[in-house]
């Protein structure tokens, strides 16, 4: 018995001892001093600026392949004043540059060959050696180089628990959690998602949709029914019924029937999304459009009603980038922009996402199929649009096409102060500067609706230049202190509707993505909330860095 009793004893001591010292080898608990949730190119620039101040850092990122939308088609690289983008921004142009600088990146073209044309400058400016224009794979390299180099350690296909993610603790987040059960501890936590995941789960305020104009004192804001400053609108008076100018007959696909508000007055509604494609009219590296899954051409009558009024402009935003490729954009009242279809996004399940994401595609795709196939497109656009296709060497694991979708817009933060078209049109001043924007405030159609008149029109397209390049403040990449102590949203920011649509450019998530990192960084030394940062020793380092932080 007292044999049998020992044996037990020393059965249990062996598995306590086998508990404790090989468990802890499958933990899924990670720990560094700041954790940055998101793949874009803001986080990317956030972590390697962290690794340059001699600290650890832990990139959680949801998707698989690094850089967001810089390396997700959007080649064309949106600069505005090129002269205001530093830092590690430009250092990613730089990098392009060199690549571009090598015969052997010209596959399918020569140097020679290529236009050189940028928006408003030239795509490869060898006086500063930097370059604008990119293919997709080449600047997925460039972030692939930067993470390489800086041992940043990334954990892909990371999805925040967005219902029980966020562990906080005296006005601070603790750690974040994942679908797949790993726990990630930090002294500092850097949101740098399109959506703002984080900064929502951990219980910051933020906005969806467009602000009234009297909410901040604008113009450009909210509605802005009959504003035409881009040409994404109908020109000519188009019926937007099934049976043309009979109302009884319904209305035809992706026409709203909410009567349209008032004047600058907020709504729910957001800028259209889309796909940036990046096409090839070269017969060697060409995927033909397919017909998609569910098809239907009926979907697309709009469109042939105004190739039937005249329109010409198929091809405008075709933007040339290098090796024979293009940066396709949206243009014109009925084109790539799928309006009004991502209303429910920024607050959405993952899964109903993933479903406006594919919905997108499905529309997107069966657009091309219909320009390049359909009776009711005009012959000389099928025969060019017969010429274009996926480019077979970008996205080669998705068949050509795009991993990310354009989130034009999500959710805004409303941090400790709020940039508006005032701040970005230089009617006031700002303080605290962290980097800079230049870029028109650039709004996208929101809604297509049937006039008073009966006939269909767009409504939300902005255009509005500032005069100048404008700083962007410290204060509207923090939360409010009440709510958050030690994240920091550089992506997300607290800007309204309109000016956002100016600071929502990939250089600009980049300069503001490093200098969120060097933000909290100080933090980190000073034990300090990101709010309580000295402005005068971040500064300090930003300009050390190479930021332009004034014009």
């Amino acid at each position: 018995m007292l044999l049998k009793s020992l044996w037990k004893s020393k059965r249990l001591n062996i598995i306590l001892l086998l508990l404790v010292n090989i468990v802890p080898c499958f933990a899924q608990n990670f720990e560094a001093d700041v954790i940055v949730y998101g793949g874009t190119c803001g986080a990317i620039t956030a972590a390697v600026q962290v690794v340059k101040s001699g600290k650890t850092v832990l990139v959680v990122s949801p998707d698989k392949h690094l850089g967001g939308l810089s390396s997700g088609g959007l080649g064309f690289t949106d600069t505005g004043n090129k002269a205001v983008i530093g830092g590690l921004a430009r250092e990613f142009y730089h990098r392009v540059f060199l690549h571009y600088d090598k015969p052997e990146a010209w596959q399918w073209q020569k140097k020679d060959e290529y236009g050189n044309k940028g928006q408003g400058t030239p795509a490869m400016d060898g006086a500063d050696r930097t370059m604008w224009i990119f293919e997709p794979h080449v600047a997925e390299q460039v972030f692939e180089d930067f993470a390489k180099e800086n041992n940043l350690k990334i954990y892909r296909d990371e999805w925040l628990d967005r219902k029980k993610g966020v562990e906080k603790k005296n006005g601070k987040i603790v750690s974040i959690k994942t679908l797949s059960g790993k726990t990630f501890k930090g002294k500092m936590f850097i949101d740098a998602t399109y959506e703002g995941d984080l900064m929502a789960t951990a219980g910051v305020k933020y906005h969806v949709g467009r602000e009234a104009n009297s909410v901040y004192g604008e113009e450009w804001n909210g509605i802005q029914s009959e504003v035409f400053q881009h040409g994404h609108y109908f020109k000519k008076n188009i019926s937007p019924y099934k049976i043309e100018g009979d109302p009884k007959s319904g209305l035809l696909p992706y026409v709203s029937a909410e009567k349209i508000g008032k004047k600058g007055d907020g709504d729910h509604k957001i800028q259209a999304y889309c796909f940036r494609m990046c096409l090839s009219a070269n017969p060697d590296n060409r995927i033909p459009f397919a017909k998609p899954a569910g098809y239907d051409p009926g979907k697309y009558e709009l469109l042939a009603r105004v190739y039937k009024a005249g329109w010409t402009e198929t091809f405008d935003k075709y933007d040339p980038i290098p090796n024979k490729k293009t940066d396709t954009n949206n243009h014109g009242p009925f084109s790539t922009d799928f309006i009004g279809q991502n209303y429910d996004y920024p607050d959405a399940t993952y899964e109903r996402r993933k479903q406006i994401i594919k919905e997108h595609e499905q529309y997107q795709k069966g657009l091309m199929y219909y320009l390049s196939n359909d009776s009711h497109v005009p012959d000389e656009v099928r025969k060019e649009m017969s010429k274009w296709g996926l480019p077979k060497d970008e996205f080669k694991d998705n068949g050509g096409w795009p991993h990310q979708i354009y989130v034009r817009e999500a959710r805004r933060m409303i941090g400790q102060s709020v940039m508006t078209e005032n701040e970005t049109l230089g009617k006031k001043p700002v303080t605290q500067s962290v980097g800079m924007g230049s870029y028109s405030l650039d709004a996208h159609n929101a809604q297509r609706y049937v006039k008073a008149d009966g006939f269909v029109q767009n409504e939300g397209d902005i255009g509005v230049h500032p005069k100048t390049p404008y700083s962007i403040s410290y204060t509207a990449i923090i939360p409010k202190k009440a709510e958050c102590q030690n994240l920091l949203v550089p992506v997300c920011l607290s800007a309204t509707h309109i000016a956002y649509g100016s600071i929502r450019m990939e250089p600009v998530f980049m300069i503001l993505g490093q200098s969120a990192a060097a933000a909290a960084v100080q933090a980190i030394d000073g034990n300090l909330a990101v709010q309580d940062v000295d402005y005068g020793k971040l500064r300090e380092q930003l300009l050390k860095d190479k930021q332009k932080l004034e014009f």
